[in-house]
């Protein structure tokens, strides 16, 4: 496989220039995760680095490469969205009343739905 020298920009490798593996479309990836074992004491940590574009040529605007910025608050958590899926998800709460708002005794004792 393809490696490509990416620098690092900012967080504990800030100045370092890492070799970097290249996925199946010549890119690196999007995210990349250095893991800190813990030592005296301190818990295990992840280093969360964020790829960008490395800047862009004058003349024709073309792309220089990649560089991986520090994201101190960790890798960015997103849900998968599906073409058939409708805006918002089934994360909200159902707006069907429950078995008590649907029915309701009447004079007589018997339940009744509501109408």
């Amino acid at each position: 496989m393809r490696s490509e020298n990416t620098p690092f920009r900012g967080g504990p490798l800030d100045g370092r220039v890492l070799p970097i593996l290249l996925g199946p479309t010549g890119h690196p990836p999007k995210w990349y995760e250095v893991p800190v074992p813990a030592h005296d004491g301190n818990p295990p940590r992840v280093y969360a680095y964020r790829r960008e574009p490395a800047g862009y040529t004058k003349r024709l605007g073309l792309q220089r490469g990649w560089v991986y910025e520090y994201a101190p608050g960790g890798r960015e958590r997103r849900e998968l969205r599906w073409p058939w899926s409708k805006p918002g998800g089934g994360r909200r709460a159902s707006t069907r009343p429950n078995e008590s708002e649907r029915t309701s005794p009447n004079e007589s004792g018997r339940v009744s739905p509501n109408e």
